[in-house]
């Protein structure tokens, strides 16, 4: 049986990353953007949550500090949802009948 956990603990991956894996290496936006060799913007978008995380800095990340890209990506996966979900209420669909 799957567990299901409620929708508020689908968490933007941004933020998990700058506290649990760039502040405990004693990096920085800066020095963390250079290791990746990606620009500072860009990471500092995605640990601010105003970008999303991609498969190749997902990759990134992995490479760098061996945190599973799959694992993060599910992780964006999950909070996407979670956002989608929760302006739901405006989509008005019907559900199609069950084949008889």
């Amino acid at each position: 049986m799957a567990i299901k956990l409620h929708d508020s603990f689908a968490i933007h991956p941004g933020p998990w990353l700058l506290e649990e894996i760039v502040k405990p290496y004693n990096m920085n936006v800066s020095s963390t953007a250079d290791h990746l060799k990606v620009t500072r913007p860009a990471l500092s978008r995605l640990l601010n949550c105003r970008a999303a995380l991609t498969p190749e800095m997902a990759i990134r990340f992995e490479k760098a500090f061996g945190i599973s890209a799959a694992t993060m990506l599910r992780m964006q996966s999950a909070y996407d949802l979670a956002q989608a979900k929760s302006g739901s209420e405006t989509i008005s669909i019907a559900r199609v009948r069950e084949p008889a």
